[in-house]
């Protein structure tokens, strides 16, 4: 009989299968048989063990990219700062009280703007930029992060910015646009403006959580920045969207949906990704999410795709895997 150690799992680890506590054996030296010397990773396993952490990751923006059908079809119209709330501060407290872990000393303050960030003040921006752009607009400029996050990974974190990468992420700019963007789409300087911020916001937000690692098991420190982006939306949903109305079972089903898979999950696969995986590979990612999108009204809404936009969502992924190819492909360790 085995047991796996929790502490192992929490560190994002595989399990660690230990001994039965109630069956006596030999002990063996660290590798595994008697008198076999310890086990090296080879660059086969390493390079699997880099495709098996991409794979999750990219779980994150996968259901992210659902957020839109979810909901235009189950939540409340005109209320998008209280779905993103409701998303974010639900789930975040629910993390904070299973792990029982509070920040100390400077995480009080890291975990406050990490929050901000990558929930509370992209959210906010999101939801201008969506107000103020067509869906595509927003969608292209929210693309740019992989560029966003090259340049910065290039000034915090000592990165050196790959001709591949900047070729790479024009090309996804250009993918999502050809995927989301249409000839009749006009521009408003505030939300153009509002749409560079918040990719700019969760870019940031993707190298300083690089750059600061993680002083506790990821659940909770996922917990500490939903919670604290998500009280930063609070007193936004009271000005700008007034007290919240009843919801419906449908509304409560979509939210629990996207607080518990497309927060809490999601937000956790992606913290564990940008702290093992290059930043601005990472950001790369997230090009997932206008595809699922548009996929996802292909095959449930019925909206029709043409070959300009077949073509954007094959050059949008493939800007994508062409990101993950370069540089190195080994894991970095937690900073902390």
């Amino acid at each position: 009989m085995v047991r796996m150690t929790g502490q192992a799992l929490d560190r994002g680890a595989g399990p660690v299968l230990l001994p039965d506590a109630g069956r006596a054996g030999p002990a063996l030296p660290e590798g595994g048989a008697a008198g076999t010397p310890p086990a090296r990773t080879t660059p086969t396993a390493a390079a699997r063990a880099t495709l098996a952490l991409t794979l999750t990751t990219a779980v994150a923006p996968a259901l992210w990219g659902t957020t839109y059908l979810v909901t235009t079809e189950l939540l409340p119209e005109g209320r998008p700062l209280l779905a993103a709330t409701l998303r974010a501060l639900p789930a975040g407290l629910l993390l904070v009280l299973l792990t029982r872990r509070l920040p100390r000393g400077d995480w009080w303050w890291r975990a406050a703007v990490l929050g901000a960030l990558n929930i509370g003040v992209f959210f906010a921006l999101l939801f201008v930029a969506a107000y103020r752009l067509p869906g595509g607009v927003a969608a292209t400029l929210g693309a740019v992060q992989p560029l966003v996050v090259a340049g910065l990974g290039a000034l915090l974190l000592g990165q050196r910015v790959r001709v591949g990468t900047l070729l790479a992420g024009i090309a996804g700019v250009a993918g999502v646009a050809l995927l989301v963007l249409r000839a009749t789409a006009r521009l408003d300087a505030v939300g153009v403006l509002a749409g560079l911020g918040g990719a700019v916001a969760m870019g940031l937000g993707v190298v300083l959580t690089a750059r600061w690692g993680r002083p506790v098991p990821l659940l909770a420190f996922t917990g500490w920045q939903l919670t604290a982006g998500g009280l930063l939306l609070v007193p936004l949903v009271l000005a700008v969207e007034g007290v919240p109305p009843a919801l419906d079972g449908a509304a409560v089903g979509g939210l629990a949906y996207l607080g518990v898979l497309g927060t809490a999950l999601a937000y956790a696969l992606w913290f564990r990704g940008v702290e093992r995986l290059p930043a601005a590979r990472v950001s790369f990612l997230g090009l997932l999410s206008p595809v699922v999108a548009a996929a996802l009204g292909w095959v449930v809404l019925g909206q029709a795709l043409n070959g300009w936009q077949l073509a954007g969502a094959v050059l949008a992924l493939g800007a994508l895997v062409a990101a993950q190819r370069g540089g190195s492909g080994a894991t970095r360790r937690r900073a902390g």
